[in-house]
């Protein structure tokens, strides 16, 4: 690992805290609700972290059952009132005006994200350029909302796909403004009005962005309820008037959300864990191979649904690839994340560093090889944020739980394989099917892992590449449903049936 050179814990304290002042509202940020900035029925507010500094960032309000149930008021009173009458093409001019408002500003929201979430800036500007491109698209995407005709002698039946009215979102704190973008970009082209609920880890970003955009979005199109999970997620999934759920987050919750959803009969998208395999092929170049396996799974610092996470060697090529791959990690610098040089950020909670120890406490306990990293920055600032190591695990069995459990940390977990059959039992043999990647030059191979691995996506000589159109969702226990692509408007919408006699004449 690249020696950190900013030991100077308080400039960079002193840094971070002259951004937040400058960005950010002063006082507890409130809820979003009918256009208005609420305090809601209680008084409790929590901290929200930086996690580079480990030192207090905002103050948020808790949201209740209460302010859940005024936001799904406001929003039917908005899709009843205002929003359901919108054409397409006026729903197309508010996401393009949406697009336009981030674009404009796109330094300041991504500086946010440093500060909320701890990403680097480098990964937050290619966030805030993929939001607003996915706003842009779906503002498109918005006068493509079509039925069909069924031919069917003297009946003539047509289709209307028509929205939901109001549907409820919970996103995740990894990449808070992107993929809220994720959720209310196709929610409102398909026509649908929104209560969403940020993860109280990051909702900052998301409401300065709510505060940018009030004066295009129609009174209670968007609503922004902030709290836990249990206060303000539950009654959110469950809520009698919304028959729409979409959920990003763990499978554990997951589970509990489509539960939830289940006493309603709500629809449900959700987009889940992952334990994604990245295979590298006998004929890969182990110095090109090395580089794909290191931003597969340290992107983000490992905090990725779709991180490559188990990496599949081909034993003829092994040792050369785990010497370029040990030396690409030690390339990668770990520090104050706002500055641009700097490639792994820290995590964004201690909640999650105790987490991700725990897993490599596990592999420790299992006799594996810990052969790069496995603790936490001992010195400077470092010490005082939410940072873990880069850290690579070897001579583990497939099976074994840190395998096959997603860490959601910088762990990788390195595999050597030979047999291909075999290696591709490995590779499905979990829970999820997210993601997986192939490093190869022979097509063929390329296809082969394609159509066999048991996964939603699959990327060949590149990873975690997600533009807008390319839909995104697991098989398995990853999750149900697409986002970002044309097919996320079914996931929005509902169909329609008319069917004309048109008489025997006809």
């Amino acid at each position: 690992m690249a020696s950190h050179t900013e030991t100077d814990s308080a400039r960079i304290k002193d840094r971070h805290a002259a951004l937040a002042d400058s960005l950010l509202p002063s006082g507890p940020l409130k809820h979003f609700v009918g256009g208005e900035w609420i305090t809601g029925s209680g008084d409790n507010t929590f901290e929200s972290i930086n996690p580079t500094t480990g030192e207090p960032l905002v103050r948020v309000y808790e949201g209740t059952k209460e302010d859940v149930d005024r936001a799904v008021n406001a929003a039917w009173e908005a899709y009843e009132q205002r929003w359901a009458g919108a054409t397409p093409a006026e729903r197309q001019q508010v996401l393009q005006t949406l697009a336009d408002r981030l674009d404009a500003r796109a330094e300041d929201f991504a500086r946010i994200e440093v500060l909320d979430n701890g990403k680097p800036i480098t990964e937050a500007r290619e966030d805030i350029e993929l939001a607003v491109d996915h706003l842009r698209y779906f503002a498109g995407a918005a006068r493509n909302i079509e039925g069909k005709t069924v031919p069917n002698g003297e009946l003539h039946v047509q289709t209307r796909r028509e929205p939901y009215g109001v549907v409820g979102q919970i996103v995740p704190w990894n990449f808070p403004l992107l993929l809220a973008t994720w959720k209310l970009a196709p929610a409102l082209a398909a026509g649908n009005t929104v209560v969403l609920k940020p993860a109280e880890q990051t909702p900052t970003s998301l409401l300065t962005y709510m505060r940018e955009v009030a004066d295009v979005l129609p009174d209670g199109v968007v609503n922004v309820v902030t709290g836990s999970g249990p206060a303000t997620g539950a009654p959110l999934v469950s809520h009698e008037r919304v028959p729409k759920v979409a959920f990003t987050g763990s499978t554990e919750v997951g589970q509990g959300v489509m539960k939830a959803a289940a006493n309603t009969i709500s629809d449900i998208t959700l987009e889940l864990g992952g334990k994604s395999p990245l295979i590298v092929a006998p004929d890969a170049a182990p110095t090109d191979a090395a580089e794909i396996a290191v931003d597969a799974m340290f992107f983000n610092s490992g905090e990725c649904c779709s991180a490559g996470t188990r990496l599949f060697v081909h034993e003829s090529s092994a040792d050369e690839f785990v010497d370029a791959f040990l030396d690409a990690i030690g390339q990668l610098r770990m520090g104050d994340p706002l500055n641009a040089a700097t490639d792994i950020g820290p995590q964004v909670s201690r909640t999650e560093v105790e987490k991700t120890l725990h897993y490599i406490g596990l592999a420790r306990d299992s006799d594996a090889d810990i052969l790069r990293g496995g603790g936490t920055a001992e010195e400077g600032i470092l010490a005082e944020g939410c940072f873990v190591e880069p850290t690579v695990i070897a001579d583990i069995d497939a099976d074994n739980t840190v395998a096959t459990q997603e860490i959601f940390g910088p762990v990788e977990v390195l595999l050597e394989w030979d047999d291909y059959d075999e290696m591709v039992a490995r590779a499905n043999n979990v829970d999820y099917g997210l993601a997986a990647g192939v490093v190869t030059d022979d097509l063929s191979f390329a296809h082969r892992i394609a159509a066999d691995i048991k996964a939603g996506n699959i990327w060949v000589n590149t990873f975690n590449r997600l533009p807008a159109g390319q839909p995104f969702g697991g098989y398995k226990q990853s999750g149900i449903g697409r986002e970002g692509a044309m097919e996320t408007l079914r996931e929005y919408t509902q169909t329609k049936s008319i069917t004309m006699d048109l008489g025997e004449d006809q």
